[in-house]
């Protein structure tokens, strides 16, 4: 039978690295919320989306998290009027990413929560697994 700490920690690890992969489609999706395409009428940056998908670690017999995929938002651009813009079309509009920075930062918040859980999760397992080692040192 596996050791339920070593278990947590593994699980509490999948959501880490989750996560950190959830932060950083978020961070490129804010860096590029205004990345027009690079000829006229060219479509621009197209938001990312990930998706998890639920796994079983065979060795330890408990259920982990992982990354399914990343793929595109299929929402439409955003177009607006900007003559000036090299990507602009003949009649001066420009397709902009489909990128919303309120949906983005509400992701960032939550990605950013949720790491921060399974961090502390991963702490507590090992400060348990090192007061269990202790224990038995002193026996």
């Amino acid at each position: 039978m596996p050791d339920p700490l070593q278990a947590t920690l593994r699980i509490a690890g999948s959501g880490l690295e989750a996560q950190s992969l959830r932060l950083r489609v978020i961070s490129e999706n804010i860096a590029n919320s205004q990345s027009t395409g690079d000829a006229p009428g060219a479509d621009p940056y197209t938001r990312q989306t990930i998706a998890f998908d639920s796994v079983l670690d065979r060795s330890l017999g408990v259920p982990l998290v992982r990354v399914k995929s990343i793929g595109q938002d299929d929402a439409p651009y955003r177009i607006e009027h900007e003559p000036g813009n090299p990507a602009a079309d003949a009649r001066g509009f420009v397709k902009m990413p489909n990128v919303d920075m309120l949906t983005e930062l509400a992701d960032m918040r939550e990605a950013n929560r949720t790491y921060e859980a399974n961090l502390q999760v991963a702490k507590q397992s090992a400060e348990l697994l090192g007061e269990t080692v202790n224990l038995l040192k002193d026996a």
